[in-house]
């Protein structure tokens, strides 16, 4: 296998077989229907280097679609599938694009047998889904042909699901046109792309390094080294690469989110709040949001919560299992190993939790830098960390912070078309006008629907808003910050475009999390329950304690700003300038950052996801 991968050096190998799409337009109909017929008996399998395409029956031997008029999405979406796998036959990971290209031999036989004037729809009026293990993504095919890029672990299978149709929004002018196409598949050799680990050992610039003195863990060490990575919606940095598999361990650039730790006087990380958090396959969680994290981490890391006053090595005394953990004090000093706390690469600016239990009552964190700990009822920020599998591989970028690496399997292209209620939580997109026009994707929370929030306090002018949260504790449509997000901001800050794409009733929850009680609280009953809490139903509201994004991304941000979540029956919580979660009386003013829910139909027209290129989007009618 290495030999023959040798021999292919860094060619691209590409087989091709023919989907025959013939698309008329019946003119007439007052309903979208399609017929089709399928052509052929057996499976087929194709292989492309050590990849195996394989067929089923209604794919392998061709698909005629006839006297198709233009269809919504929705019906799109219910038409039988074209089904195939792909399997990885090799000893190491593969990479490969998905992509219809025209059939220039099947218009010619078209035209042989003049079954239509044959004359070429346009490919930008044909609407695809393609499905990877359930997975969907909605596009418009465009002059690319590009369906989708896939990665392939060792031995591993993928199953596809693939539907066209013709666009609703098609006019008269594809009357009588059709489409013949060629699926193809291109095996992309993965000795082009360096794993995670093998790049940063090269190189992390100028103002990094690589400390190997630990047998155990080989850390990324400096001031600012090129160890950013772009991973499901975050901005990640890489903090030691582990010698025994190369496995890389990640922690998020900015604070995700606020609650506390554990109960007052608990200092364990075992079933601790902030367990439970960090490792919640749910929409509320935070590994339930990540992407197709079993494919990307480890799920079996090993974290070091043992107890230790001391900020060197501690010993393996309590070791916990779990796909996504914390940095450990160990860790945090010795990523700034040569310089100083508040110089090193990890000082963010704000307050956040360490993994490490310092006494009974009180669990490690970072202060703005500073080495710290706090009693662990108290809420202050969260930076999740998690391990990449050693096989991660890097398709662009330099590491910087404004183009940081990319991994393989999580560098979608060409998402024009797509919907937005398929993408991640943290990715970012340019919503509403003025100054206040970057958002993030919070989650989605119900099912179908988007929801964002501002990725900053609203500003006006330059100088933060400060709002009045209301004369109770409780949030409302009618209390004073109410008042503005459906006045004032959806008129000045949205406008009437922006505004069409806000679900006009979302759900938001109003339980109270005192210190020392559970996250979960503000949502649900109790905190091992799912019966929800008090709440109340509006087109525009806040984040609430522990939320996903209800952190401080932006050091320079220097403005508390209100969540919805009270702490009792005198204070609502707000996150403070530096990550921590604080408490203020209703009738104090603080600054806003807006969150809603966007409809179903909203797509992508363009962006990446990143801040620096961020979605734009639009409401689709097809839908």
């Amino acid at each position: 296998m290495k030999a023959k991968t040798q021999e292919l050096g860094k060619k691209k190998i590409v087989i091709i077989f023919s989907i025959v799409l013939f698309v008329c337009l019946l003119v007439g109909l007052s309903y979208a229907w399609l017929s089709q017929t399928v052509i052929g008996q057996k499976n087929l399998t194709v292989t492309v280097g050590d990849l195996d395409l394989i067929l089923d029956e209604s794919t392998s031997e061709g698909i005629v679609l006839k006297y198709a008029i233009p269809t919504e999405d929705a019906d799109g979406q219910a038409l039988d599938p074209y089904t195939f796998t792909v399997q990885n036959n090799s000893d190491v990971p593969a990479s490969f694009r998905l992509s219809l290209e025209v059939d220039e031999e099947g218009l010619a036989s078209c035209k042989k047998e003049a079954m239509v004037s044959c004359e070429p729809l346009d490919v930008n009026d044909i609407r695809y889904e393609m499905k990877e293990n359930g997975v969907s993504k909605i596009g418009t095919l465009g002059e690319t042909g590009f369906l989708m890029d896939g990665y392939l672990e060792k031995g591993e299978k993928n199953s596809y699901e693939l539907r066209l149709w013709l666009d609703i929004d098609t006019g008269n002018e594809a009357e009588g046109k059709v489409y013949y196409g060629k699926l193809k598949l291109e095996a992309v050799q993965t000795e082009e792309r360096k794993t995670v680990s093998e790049t940063l050992l090269a190189s992390v610039g100028e103002n990094g390094n690589v400390d190997t003195s630990d047998p155990d863990q080989t850390f990324i060490t400096g001031t600012d080294p090129n160890n950013y990575i772009w991973y499901s919606g975050k901005l990640w940095r890489a903090v030691s690469i582990d010698p025994s598999d190369n496995s890389v361990k990640l922690v998020t650039q900015w604070n995700i989110s606020g609650i506390p730790y554990n109960s007052s006087n608990n200092t364990a990380f075992a079933g601790s709040y902030m367990e439970s958090w960090l490792n919640d396959t749910s929409v509320d969680g935070f590994l339930g949001n990540l992407r197709d994290y079993s494919r990307f981490i480890k799920t079996d890391s090993n974290w070091n919560a043992t107890m230790t006053t001391a900020t060197t090595k501690p010993a393996e005394t309590t070791m916990v299992t779990d796909p996504v953990g914390l940095l450990n004090m160990y860790e945090y000093t010795m990523s700034y190993n040569g310089t100083t706390s508040t110089e090193g690469y990890l000082n963010n600016g704000l307050y956040w939790w360490l993994l490490t239990p310092y006494s009974a009552s009180d669990v490690r964190a970072v202060a703005s830098g500073s080495v710290s700990y706090y009693p662990s009822g108290k809420a202050i920020g969260i930076r999740p960390s998690i391990n990449l599998k050693s096989g991660i591989r890097i398709v662009s970028g330099d590491g910087s912070e404004n183009n940081p690496y990319r991994l393989e399997g999580d560098n979608d292209t060409n998402l024009n078309g797509t919907l937005l209620n398929t993408r991640y939580s943290g990715e970012y997109l340019t919503f509403g006008t003025g100054e206040n026009t970057l958002y993030q994707i919070v989650s989605h929370e119900t099912s179908g629907l988007t929801k964002i929030v501002a990725a900053a306090s609203l500003k006006s002018d330059g100088q933060f808003l400060a709002q009045r949260f209301s004369g109770s504790v409780y949030y409302s449509s009618n209390s004073p910050i109410g008042n503005f997000l459906h006045g004032e901001y959806l008129t000045n800050y949205v406008g009437n475009t922006y505004a069409s794409m806000i679900e006009d009733n979302t759900t938001w929850y109003l339980g109270t999390v005192g210190e020392g009680a559970s996250y979960r609280l503000a949502k649900y009953t109790t905190a091992t329950g799912n019966t929800f809490t008090d709440h109340t139903s509006a087109k525009v509201g806040l984040l609430r304690l522990g939320e996903l994004m209800a952190g401080q991304f932006n050091r320079s941000d220097n403005v508390d700003y209100w969540i919805l979540t009270p702490g009792d029956t005198t204070y609502v919580h707000f996150v403070g300038t530096r990550g921590y979660v604080g408490n203020d009386l209703p009738n104090s003013t603080n600054a806003i950052r807006p969150s809603f829910n966007l409809k179903s139909e909203v797509i992508i027209t363009a962006g990446s996801g990143t801040k620096e290129d961020p979605f734009t989007i639009a409401l689709n009618a097809s839908v």
